[in-house]
């Protein structure tokens, strides 16, 4: 790849007073972007609390950051999610943001997805994310509020091939998140989706990114560079924020223009 693309980006760092001392819980924070959540939220001044099935890096991550505090979890086991987040809300003392962040892309062809791996699929990528929400509502009800992150792809957007399930799995994070601003907003619980384009963490630098890939970045981003996980961190950290106070339902784009 280009070592150009992947110069390291500075970030003015804005500070949101709202989101001092809050409770932030995301789901695979231990690395990727979901670390560089993990990180932001952390040096906003919130109590953070994350759960990822990678031990190791969740526990390193943690270490790394005073006051975060980091649970193993398979996500696709329910029971052991809801363990999982009940134990988190009570390490961090409530729940004022959600981060449904938890995901993996892995490639298969249509024809090799058999109902076990659809469900595999799906229990990954969709089932996860009702079941956090459903585990935190009773906290931001008794919190007055809160704010609620669906992670989308813009994977679907521009019919991206390769990974079928994933891509409509990640669809239907929109009309979950319209949904549930629907019906949770006169809790004051504001629901919006993140969709992130192609960000530059390791796994995707590691597994799929090419010289295609490059020049496919080239071709369809509007701005020069490449997306990179802060990025992403920046779009959720004002929606969860005071200054997102009126905003819900609605879908924000970070792909750079792509789609």
């Amino acid at each position: 790849m280009n070592p150009s693309s992947m110069a390291p980006v500075q970030f003015a760092g804005a500070r949101f007073n709202s989101l001092q001392g809050g409770g932030v819980l995301v789901t695979g924070g231990a690395s990727g972007i979901g670390a560089d959540m993990v990180r932001a939220f952390a040096n906003q001044g919130c109590k953070v609390g994350f759960l990822d099935r990678d031990a190791v890096a969740g526990q390193a991550l943690a270490a790394s950051l005073p006051g975060v505090v980091f649970r193993t979890c398979d996500v696709t086991d329910v029971p052991a999610l809801q363990a999982a987040m009940a134990d988190l809300q009570q390490a961090i003392g409530g729940v004022d943001t959600l981060v449904n962040n938890v995901a993996n892309d892995e490639r298969h062809a249509i024809e090799s997805v058999t109902p076990a791996y659809f469900d595999e699929r799906v229990a990954i990528n969709l089932r996860p994310h009702f079941f956090a929400t459903q585990a935190v509502l009773a906290s931001m009800r008794a919190r007055g509020g809160g704010s609620i992150i669906n992670l989308g792809s813009s994977s679907w957007k521009i019919k991206g091939t390769g990974y079928a399930v994933y891509a409509t799995c990640k669809s239907a994070m929109l009309g979950f998140t319209r949904v549930l601003a629907r019906e949770l907003g006169p809790d004051n619980i504001r629901v919006n989706c993140v969709v992130p384009g192609w960000v530059m963490t390791e796994r995707q630098v590691a597994l799929w990114l090419d010289e295609a890939g490059e020049r496919a970045m080239d071709q369809n981003h509007c701005l020069p560079g490449r997306i990179v996980g802060e990025d992403i961190a920046n779009m959720v950290l004002f929606l969860a924020a005071d200054t997102a106070r009126m905003v819900t339902a609605a879908e924000f784009v970070v792909d750079a223009g792509w789609s």
